[in-house]
């Protein structure tokens, strides 16, 4: 096994692990907040989706000699940020909605059934949904610039500027400019050293129908949507051909055992995907697995220092945290705007589902992710039955 080791696995696993990191842990802690946590339940929940990606990574890929991937599911953190409704800011509820999707995701592993029917959710929808609750984060650089142009200019400026020569490393450089900023422009920032060692806090599960509906269904969607299926593509389009029941159990069984310390789903990873499955590893596929290995064990040793990291995220200000947070998810905003809206017969449906999860509604407690699918799927199946008449 260790004969197949190389350093330029050992160096893309790295790159991976700390890109994987850096361009979204603020996401991370900007959604645990969102839906209740305190600062020592966010801190909490980063290290036990961090140790619970690391561990699945390491086992799965020595297990399969494959480079599999794992990650937070970054697209659904956002999501919780737009669904502090939802569970009222009561962080029980959003853990029992986190174990439900881990259930979910388990489930699907198991059932085919149930896979299929998340892949059989319209494109155009899924991406319209996921585009809509991204639309706030994103807007975070624009309104750090104009409310204070001194922190939140250079911060946009680097990621500008990096991302015309290597855009891998934008968001992590944007993420260290932001570091500098904090540290020097704002006032200085007090932290308990007693709050800075690993301290995860267990949360009882609490499962509420709108947390349930509002939180879980949602965040399973977007996972299953943005991350195990272009997750498995990326492998299938670099020479490797998992099959992907075991690895959803796999990944829904480490959500699981994560959520009750405040950790959002785990899944397969998409980006990180490319640099550990792709030649830059190794030119020799079959070695490729170490790169993700690496990957996980870079992830599991930060994950132990994630207390320091969230303590300093919430004591900063929230507006920069924000900015970093948005460049991270460009990107996957970017992309999702596009899908939604390629298929001109159901660009008005996805028009529909986009302007109801970006408005932030709440309607019996369920947040506009949700209102948002059934909308725009009114509207489609309306369209279409429009046309067969």
């Amino acid at each position: 096994m260790f004969a197949a080791f190389s350093i330029s696995a050992f160096a893309a696993g790295l790159l991976a692990g700390f890109v994987g990191f850096a361009s979204s842990f603020a996401v991370i802690i900007q959604g645990l907040v969102a839906v209740g946590a305190s600062p020592a339940q966010a801190a909490s929940g980063l290290m036990a989706v961090s140790i619970a990606m690391g561990l699945c990574a390491v086992m799965v890929s020595l297990r399969l000699k494959m480079p599999v991937s794992i990650a937070w599911t970054t697209p659904g953190a956002a999501l919780l940020a737009a669904s502090g409704a939802a569970t009222g800011g009561d962080f029980a509820a959003a853990t029992g909605a986190f174990l439900i999707c881990g259930l979910l995701i388990f489930i699907a592993g198991l059932w085919q059934t149930l896979g299929r029917w998340v892949a059989a959710i319209p494109a155009p929808l899924a991406n319209a949904m996921l585009a809509g609750v991204l639309l706030p984060l994103c807007l975070a650089p624009v309104k750090a610039v104009a409310a204070d142009p001194l922190l939140g200019l250079p911060i946009v400026v680097s990621w500008a500027l990096m991302a015309r020569w290597k855009r891998l490393w934008a968001v992590p450089v944007a993420v260290l400019v932001a570091v500098v900023l904090i540290i020097v422009a704002t006032p200085p920032i007090q932290l308990d050293p007693a709050t800075l060692w690993p301290n995860p806090q267990f949360v009882m599960p609490r499962f509420t129908p709108e947390a349930m509906i509002g939180v879980a269904l949602p965040l399973f969607i977007v996972t299953m949507a943005s991350q195990n299926i272009p997750g498995i593509t990326v492998l299938r389009v670099n020479g490797f051909q998992p099959d992907p029941n075991p690895l959803f159990r796999a990944t829904g069984l480490f959500s699981m055992a994560a959520a009750p310390f405040g950790a959002v789903s785990v899944n397969l990873a998409a980006i990180t995907a490319a640099i550990c499955a792709g030649p830059e590893a190794h030119p020799d596929p079959a070695r490729r697995y170490w790169a993700a290995t690496v990957a996980g064990l870079f992830y599991i040793l930060i994950g132990l220092g994630a207390a320091a990291a969230t303590a300093f995220l919430i004591a900063a200000p929230p507006l920069l945290i924000q900015a970093v947070a948005g460049l991270a998810l460009l990107g996957a905003f970017g992309n999702s705007l596009m899908g939604a809206v390629a298929e001109p017969r159901d660009r008005e449906a996805a028009v529909i589902t986009f302007l109801v999860a970006a408005s932030g509604v709440s309607f019996l407690g369920i947040g506009g992710a949700f209102w948002g699918l059934l909308a725009g799927g009114a509207v489609m199946a309306l369209t279409r039955w429009r046309g067969i008449g």
